[in-house]
């Protein structure tokens, strides 16, 4: 969960997850549906799936046991080097290094590297330095192997009197990544309060702000989609996204990417109501469309397109779309705006409309739903 999210963020769908799948065991035989539905949210949902394939293959090779040999872990689905270097110092106390953000910055800084640290050559330094720390720390003499021992227990909490409070190796790399995370910033570090700034060559040399090296931004791609609400009764049309795609198995609601000659350069206008402010209802259903430009919009244009895209993704004509809400969001460096209509037409609940399924809306809460759509579902829910 903590790979590309933070700890805030994580800590109630941690706590959720544990009262639902508190072993491996329960991980591993879990339905797909619950582990979407307990994951909706956090976003990057291969983890997820990765996480039951690693929990499949403890059970399956290493008799129900977490591995702490570093290769087996290592070998373990969705876990890459700075992972299962992670594990291995600070739950096993092995002296395996980690290079996350934090300790690039760090490392970059300390040591006056410049360079993009995720390019090749800096990120292989990196890591090589971040070896040699923390083999240091485990008092393990340059150039000697590790020893081959029982594999280690997990540190003991500390106690008081303790010189140090636990196992090297451990201590070392969550003592790095917490300097990083809370006085070696990105911005406005506390070199004041440093425990290392003597020893860091970018404060003595007044660059750190200039470390590490910036890496070139990949330009935001802006894409528009619309999706369509279509009711009948109590039921609303939603279908499951396929594998091989951003957010597979995730539920939707049918939708489309706007060709470009449907993507029309348009601004929202918000009805003001009798009182001449624009109302919280306005706001969210009542949105006029308009074309960016001092002409009078083709109205007519634009709604054949949309009647189009909707047909598109619903494989009917729908008779009438209603403006119900637009969602912003990112996905690595895709800017998207989606548009949501409602759709009127003579679908009946148990018609089979773009592979999709007719659910009560009421059950729709039970589905897990990919973020810009749940979006939409509160917005059913507050009219």
């Amino acid at each position: 969960m903590l790979q590309q999210t933070q700890v805030k963020t994580v800590l109630p769908y941690w706590e959720r997850w544990m009262r639902e799948l508190p072993d491996i065991a329960a991980l591993a035989r879990a339905k797909p549906e619950k582990l979407h539905k307990l994951w909706e949210g956090l976003g990057y949902y291969t983890r997820v799936r990765n996480l039951q394939k690693a929990a499949r293959l403890v059970l399956e090779k290493h008799q129900g046991r977490f591995p702490e040999d570093f290769e087996q872990v290592l070998a373990l689905p969705g876990i890459g080097r700075y992972t299962a270097g992670a594990i291995s110092s600070i739950a096993f106390n092995q002296p395996k290094p980690v290079l996350d953000g934090n300790v690039m910055r760090v490392l970059s800084r300390v040591f006056g590297i410049g360079g993009n640290p995720r390019e090749v050559k800096t990120n292989s330094r990196l890591w090589r330095i971040a070896g040699e720390l923390v083999r240091r720390a485990a008092n393990i003499p340059d150039g000697q192997p590790e020893r081959q021992s029982a594999p280690a227990r997990a540190p003991r909490p500390p106690r008081p009197g303790d010189p140090f409070p636990a196992p090297p190796a451990s201590a070392f790399n969550q003592a790095l990544m917490e300097l990083g995370a809370l006085v070696c910033l990105p911005r406005q570090p506390r070199c004041d309060v440093c425990p290392i700034a003597k020893h860091c060559v970018a404060y003595r040399e007044d660059c750190v702000q200039e470390l590490p090296g910036v890496r070139q931004r990949v330009r935001a791609t802006p894409r528009r989609f619309a999706a369509f609400v279509a009711q009948q009764g109590k039921h609303f049309l939603v279908r499951q996204r396929p594998a091989g795609i951003v957010n597979a198995y995730l539920w939707e609601f049918p939708n489309v990417e706007l060709e470009p000659e449907d993507s029309h350069r348009r601004r929202l206008v918000q009805k003001p109501n009798a009182g001449g402010r624009a109302s919280s209802r306005a706001l969210i259903s009542k949105r006029l469309w308009a074309r960016e430009d001092a002409r009078p919009p083709d109205h007519a244009v634009l709604k054949r397109s949309l009647r189009r895209a909707a047909r598109r993704a619903l494989g009917l004509m729908p008779k009438t779309l209603e403006p119900l809400c637009v969602i912003k969001h990112s996905i690595t460096r895709y800017r998207i705006t989606l548009e949501v209509f409602r759709v009127a037409g003579d679908q009946r609940p148990g018609a089979a409309l773009a592979k999709g399924r007719w659910v009560r809306q009421k059950e729709l809460s039970q589905l897990a739903f990919a973020s810009a759509h749940k979006q939409i579902l509160k917005s059913l829910e507050d009219e």
